[in-house]
């Protein structure tokens, strides 16, 4: 788990697991690892709480000197359909939503909650994945209502988002709120996923791990937004309980 972040720079790190025999998965446990890995630090120091609106909190124990990280590590959740997706950054705010590609109504849908703006986009795109994109729009407003600490109360699913354009994994300016981004890093399966981050005017980098076994698989995908790089390093490896990253060269 050494060596994932790049020490100096604005990065988020994901990581994508399984539930618990049908159960959904504690979160507690996976928050942990992800702070250690971020901050390279043991996981044992870190705790994991609940912030007073009810969003994930992790801070270092209270006997453990923090310096020079942190005291506490911004955090996010996500969970569905067997997967449960957490978040955390050191620079700042963040949020994480994550949805299975399934079919639903889409164009109806988003006429109902959407931007009339983002609707016409939806309208216009091919209808075979019209689904995958009405939710990379959903996950990004979800994603982008966690940065802010407001969820999508007062309207949030009307609240813009930047449309997928080919631009890629990179995260970008939200309408209206330039020091907020949002994107959809590379993800297998019928995974849609979305990462948000708040109070930042420069590139993010954001580190998804994925630990949920399609073929035996263990997938790293990087972005570094700023610098269109996209890369998906993958090796097969024995199943563990936590996540095991196996680097590029």
């Amino acid at each position: 788990m050494s060596q994932l972040p790049v020490p100096g720079r604005d990065t988020v790190y994901v990581w994508i697991g399984g539930d618990a025999g049908g159960r959904p998965a504690a979160a507690g446990r996976p928050l942990r690892r992800a702070a250690a890995a971020l901050l390279g630090r043991p996981d044992a120091e870190f705790v994991v709480g609940h912030r007073p609106g009810g969003g994930p909190l992790v801070r270092f124990a209270s006997d453990v000197d923090a310096a020079p990280g942190p005291a506490e590590v911004p955090a996010s959740v996500s969970r569905t359909g067997g997967i449960i997706v957490v978040a955390v950054r050191a620079g700042g705010p963040v949020g994480v939503d994550v949805e299975r590609c399934r079919p639903l109504p889409a164009l109806g849908l988003a006429g109902r909650w959407y931007d009339p703006a983002e609707a016409a986009w939806l309208a216009g795109r091919p209808p075979s994945g019209r689904e995958r994109d009405f939710l990379r729009l959903w996950t990004a407003k979800e994603a982008v209502g966690k940065a802010l600490g407001v969820g999508l109360r007062d309207g949030g699913l009307r609240r813009r988002v930047p449309v997928p354009d080919g631009a890629g994994p990179l995260l970008r300016p939200v309408p209206g709120s330039p020091a907020v981004r949002v994107g959809h890093p590379c993800t297998g399966g019928d995974l849609v996923l979305a990462v948000a981050v708040a109070g930042t005017a420069g590139p993010v980098e954001v580190v998804v791990e994925e630990t949920v076994g399609r073929d035996g698989q263990v997938v790293e995908a990087v972005q570094r937004a700023g610098h269109g790089v996209a890369a998906v390093r993958s090796a097969s490896v024995d199943r563990t309980s936590l996540p095991v990253v196996v680097r590029g060269s």
